[in-house]
């Protein structure tokens, strides 16, 4: 059957991708920040994960005010990246699965989530961003893509609660399909930031940090931070982390942290990054005998 094999919990700023794109991710401003992404570029060689559902937030290119769905999956065979004001990016067309995902897609429904399905979207910076920080500039992405959008964007945002709880419903939705896949879960967005007003630029370190440190080993109080935590901790954009909450409630009970980074600053918000395992308790033997490894 497929199971899910692990997490990874990245920003999604957009100003990487340029970075990528052009050439600057050694300079002396970007270098630092790619450098915390190499262990995983590494191990996701290794680990050759067959499908990513990737959770992420659109940011106007495929939802508008016309429509604001909380949770959308997206169940199509290809997505193109989206122009966003400066021309697509010259990244690879990210495939989709769609047998899993019309198979999650149902399960969840089932599970009584209300999903909104989508066969046709262009995919922006917070899909393509984390693609590239993963696995590089290669000519294809070298996994089958799920896109799973949460609404972070227009008020009212779904609770981290409801967001863990997903992550619950959707591990067991990929546990029932039959065929034998590896699959992995990205939540990405944050850390704290704030685009406007008076805060706008805002970080704050500390509570990114223990919100990491949170979403390792068996504690929960994650899922109970509520909004109005995030907006005062966190700026206005800081909900976004609800979608690494995602992630974090499709690894089960209990995890064990392979790697962690977190750089200040890139552009004016903190970058953070998280691989996680699930943790069913066992000694891990020779061939999984990985330490963790922080940045």
């Amino acid at each position: 059957m497929a199971r899910i094999t692990a997490g990874v919990g990245s920003s999604h700023v957009p100003l990487l991708g340029v970075a990528a794109d052009t050439g600057k991710d050694a300079d002396s401003y970007f270098g630092p920040i790619f450098e915390g992404y190499e262990w995983t570029r590494a191990w996701e060689r290794e680990e050759k994960p067959d499908v990513v559902i990737l959770v992420y937030n659109d940011h106007a290119s495929a939802f508008d005010m016309k429509i604001i769905p909380t949770f959308a999956i997206g169940c199509g065979e290809r997505y193109m990246p989206a122009d966003e004001g400066w021309g697509p990016r010259a990244v690879p067309p990210v495939l989709g699965h769609p047998d899993l995902a019309w198979h999650i897609a149902q399960s969840l429904i089932l599970d009584e989530f209300d999903m909104t399905i989508i066969n046709e979207m262009e995919v922006d910076h917070g899909l393509t961003v984390p693609l590239t920080m993963m696995f590089g500039k290669p000519e294809a992405w070298p996994a089958k893509v799920i896109p799973l959008a949460v609404n972070v964007v227009t008020y009212p945002p779904p609770s981290g609660n409801r967001c863990w709880a997903l992550g619950e419903a959707i591990a067991r939705a990929v546990a029932s399909f039959p065929e034998d896949l590896n699959v992995q879960i990205w939540g990405t967005g944050g850390m704290s930031h704030q685009l406007q007003s008076p805060r706008a630029g805002l970080i704050n370190r500390e509570w990114d940090n223990r919100f990491i440190d949170s979403l390792i080993g068996e504690g929960q109080e994650a899922r109970q931070i509520s909004h109005i935590e995030y907006l005062r901790e966190t700026g206005t954009e800081g909900i976004e982390m609800v979608m690494w909450l995602v992630m974090r409630g499709a690894l089960g009970a209990r995890t064990r942290a392979l790697h962690r980074h977190y750089h200040v600053p890139c552009s004016n918000t903190a970058i953070g990054h998280l691989v996680l395992l699930p943790d069913n308790g066992e000694q891990p033997g020779t061939d999984d005998d990985r330490a963790l490894a922080t940045t």
